[in-house]
């Protein structure tokens, strides 16, 4: 009897908790209990990403139905935007750690400067980007291996992907606001909200509805970013009317140089930092394309699903990016370090289980995807689900280990292990193999786990040493 009503209460405690995590219930993550916080914010983020994931593989999935040209020209084209996807990480990264620094002092005000100002730093970076994208972009899926016949179709996809790309960044950099603040739940509601209508207008714009011409390729740029450009309409209302912690009006947006000089000093290395990883990529992406449409149809479709599953996985890690800041800003670094080991085991535990999914499921799951006549697609695509995931593990590690650091504000840290994993070592055994074995595709594949599990080694020895509690923000 005691037993059922413990468990009844236990069963509880956790709805209740879930409930708050989903209302963005206020608490001061330096003083609760840390399985609890690492918790509240989790849910949230996971969540908030895992609709991201979904939008992803629901793009895939109409496109597909295009043919293997269409496939071929998103998947490039997500392989350069992943550059502006650098940028909005890397002001996003330093938007958290300098307001969860704030916020851990108790200094709302400051907060809010902090949030206003990298707002401006975002919306002039995605000018620099978005100008050239658009004016240059049939030279540049020209550059990543396309086929003529698939430049021809996607070229005016790749020019509203490329050209709208503030909305990519705002999404990114405004979320990492409302991080750094703990209010995870406001940041999961925008994901959500855009996606939605991401997911609702991409078979009506793709393949038309009523009155509505079917668009094709062309749509779901169109979905894409109208879906993501109504969930930063909906972060802006909410930084404008919160009554919570972080409260921004105009005048916060008045430029001042020291914040923006700080905010930049983090950025940089972390923009560079996941440009860094992106581009190693876009080379993987380029020497899979000589092998034809089929194999970079195949490792594409296979990315959105890989990316389905790591995106909620990074969810996790940024919860530990908001208790290193704040935690660190209330003087507590032993707490910073607890909360990051805390949320490694949740991570990896994740991980195990997508590891177990994709190797013993990898064809049914991208059959799902791609039809049954694209036999070399479908080849590919289940060859490379289960190459890359074979590293899951140590990924889950490194990437809550990585967010540590950058919630701390010492983005240049995972930068040095980047640029180490992926250029020194990544893009050349990837290259060796495809050019100089007869592993060929398949070795560009193994390059992938077997970089990631080197790196995670690494952050994980340069995580011991406890410099990273020493940085200012």
């Amino acid at each position: 009897m005691n037993h059922e009503v413990n468990t009844r209460l236990t069963y509880k405690r956790y709805i209740d908790l879930i409930r708050s995590a989903l209302r963005g219930d206020e608490y001061d993550y330096t003083t609760i209990n840390l399985r609890k916080a690492v918790l509240l914010l989790a849910i949230p983020m996971v969540l908030e990403l895992a609709l991201e994931s979904v939008f992803a593989v629901v793009d895939i999935f109409f496109v597909n139905k295009l043919g293997v040209h269409a496939v071929s020209i998103v998947g490039l084209t997500e392989s350069v935007i992943t550059i502006v996807y650098s940028v909005g990480i890397g002001l996003s990264a330093a938007a958290t750690a300098m307001v969860a620094r704030r916020v851990g002092e108790k200094n709302n005000e400051g907060a809010a400067n902090a949030g206003a100002q990298a707002i401006l730093l975002a919306i002039i970076a995605s000018i620099v980007l978005g100008v050239p994208g658009y004016l240059f972009a049939g030279e540049i899926l020209k550059i990543m291996g396309a086929e003529p016949a698939a430049i021809a179709d996607g070229i005016t996809y790749a020019r509203i992907m490329l050209g709208g790309n503030v909305a990519i960044v705002l999404l990114f950099l405004i979320n990492g606001i409302f991080r750094g603040a703990g209010n995870a739940s406001i940041a999961m509601k925008s994901l959500w909200i855009g996606n939605i209508f991401n997911i609702l207008l991409d078979p009506i714009l793709i393949f038309g509805f009523a009155f509505i011409p079917a668009l094709g390729i062309k749509g779901a740029a169109i979905a894409t970013t109208t879906g993501r450009s109504i969930g930063v309409i909906y972060q802006l209302y909410h930084l404008w009317r919160s009554t919570g912690l972080l409260r921004i009006k105009m005048h916060h947006f008045k430029p001042q140089w020291q914040i923006l000089k700080g905010l930049v000093a983090i950025a940089a290395p972390a923009t560079f930092q996941f440009i860094i990883a992106s581009a190693s990529w876009i080379f993987l992406a380029a020497m899979i394309a000589e092998y034809g449409s089929a194999a970079s149809a195949g490792y594409q479709t296979a990315i959105r699903l890989i990316v389905f599953f790591i995106l909620p996985a990074w969810g996790m890690s940024n919860a530990a990016a908001t208790l290193v800041g704040q935690n660190l800003g209330a003087q507590l670094p032993e707490r910073a370090e607890q909360s990051v080991r805390i949320t490694t085991k949740y991570n990896v535990i994740f991980m195990a289980f997508v590891t177990l999914i994709f190797l013993l499921f990898a064809y049914p799951i991208v059959g799902f995807f791609i039809p049954e006549s694209e036999i070399q697609q479908l080849k590919y695509a289940a060859m490379s689900l289960q190459i890359i995931s074979s590293g899951y593990i140590f990924y889950g590690i490194s990437m809550v280990i990585t967010q540590a650091f950058n919630g701390a504000g010492d983005t240049r840290t995972p930068s040095f292990v980047y640029f180490l994993g992926f250029w020194v070592f990544q893009v050349p055994f990837a290259y060796l193999l495809h050019k100089y074995t007869s592993m060929g595709i398949t070795g560009i594949f193994i390059a992938v786990p077997v970089a990631e599990t080197l790196m995670a080694i690494v952050v994980y020895f340069l995580f011991r040493t406890g410099k990273w509690k020493t940085v200012k923000v």
